[in-house]
């Protein structure tokens, strides 16, 4: 484990293209900010996006893992449903 240092799972949505995306990091509003200011090729064209989601890890192994859990549903409905109850 990393010490003191946090990761973190999130997911975006474009209300423009009806989207979301998930990824990890371990710097949040620096993320966030390159998908913003177009530096990620894969989310640039759906600009913009809203961050809806993120959880918090204490190892990249747990949050990596995470992250492909969530891209496994394959389903808008259930990422949906998880955005809706961690509101």
């Amino acid at each position: 484990m990393e010490p003191d240092q946090h990761f973190y799972v999130y997911i975006l949505y474009s209300e423009s293209f009806d989207k979301f995306y998930i990824g990890q990091t371990n710097d949040l509003a620096a993320r966030f900010s390159r998908h913003e200011k177009g530096y990620v090729k894969s989310t640039k064209r759906f600009r913009p996006w809203k961050m809806v989601h993120s959880e918090e890890y204490n190892s990249r192994t747990d949050s990596v893992r995470r992250e492909g859990r969530l891209k496994s549903w394959k389903s808008k409905s259930m990422i949906k449903k998880l955005v809706d109850t961690s509101r």
